[in-house]
């Protein structure tokens, strides 16, 4: 892995910790309900990322027969994402949401062929683990549709990030898959969600919803497509779950959120999962 490709990779998952933190920032003390805050996050995306690429934000270059897929797993995502995290808190939906980004994307791998050695395999058992002593039950578990929503937005996360392997051109992929999850997700959002945009538009929420779309989604999709093609999937999978700690952090820092000794273990047994996972093989240099 190069210099290029570590700051990238940090860069990225900087701005997935961002997201967390603006979503439940806006979510969490009332300032805005998660369909506005999704439709807000992706239309504010498209729009700076339609900026960026131009015309070639409605024709991407993407190997792909399916180009309706990518959107469509990003939409499925944003609506999840919010949701879960009405009930969760930034660093507990972060677990979650990239413990199951993680499976995902290391099964994909490994039915793709791609074969972890032990040591590797002990990283990703033990990075597990620790979100599976997060998740489970007890008197400081999270809510379990809140955990449900977030698995599930993870599962999807994981899809888009491996699809998104097979892009030229980052800024007008994303771009491209920003324009077209508006429309998919609109529908949903008027059907569950009591869509309120006048009453919430100029304040706190609307503001984080905005910076959670243009930057820390738009921009930090960009970044990390560009990393991710340097990284196999298993390594792609594990380095995500750095995330959490990040987030963790900034809800401390930033939303007074409290840091449960529960959550503390969980941290602790992901970050040396991931440590281990990330370990070059005698074939690699690192």
């Amino acid at each position: 892995m190069t210099l290029k490709t570590i700051v990238l990779t940090c860069l990225a998952m900087t701005a997935f910790a961002a997201n967390s933190i603006f979503c439940r920032f806006a979510l969490g003390n009332g300032a805005m309900d998660a369909g506005t805050f999704t439709l807000i996050r992706l239309v504010s995306g498209a729009i700076i990322l339609g900026i960026l690429a131009g015309r070639h934000a409605f024709r991407p270059r993407i190997k792909t027969s399916s180009p309706w897929a990518m959107p469509l797993m990003l939409a499925l995502y944003a609506l999840f994402f919010s949701y879960a995290y009405v009930n969760l808190g930034a660093g507990t939906g972060a677990l979650i949401l990239f413990g199951a980004v993680q499976a995902t994307m290391v099964i994909a791998g490994v039915l793709d062929g791609e074969r972890p050695g032990p040591v590797r395999i002990l990283g990703m058992v033990l990075a597990l683990l620790g979100l599976v002593y997060l998740v489970f039950p007890g008197l400081s578990a999270p809510s379990p549709l809140g955990a449900l929503l977030m698995t599930l937005a993870g599962i999807c996360w994981g899809i888009y990030s491996l699809l998104g392997k097979q892009t030229r051109d980052p800024v007008a992929a994303t771009a491209y898959n920003f324009i077209w999850a508006v429309p998919l997700v609109i529908a949903p959002i008027f059907l569950i969600s009591d869509f309120s945009l006048p009453l919430y538009f100029g304040g706190a929420g609307f503001w984080a919803a905005i910076l959670s779309g243009s930057l820390a989604s738009g921009v930090g999709y960009v970044i990390w497509y560009a990393a991710i093609k340097k990284l196999t999937p298993s390594r792609a999978a594990n380095v995500q779950l750095t995330v959490p700690v990040i987030a963790t952090m900034g809800g401390i820092f930033f939303l007074s959120e409290p840091f449960s000794l529960r959550l503390f273990l969980a941290s602790a047994a992901i970050l040396s999962g991931v440590s281990l996972a990330l370990l070059p093989s005698k074939k690699e240099k690192f």
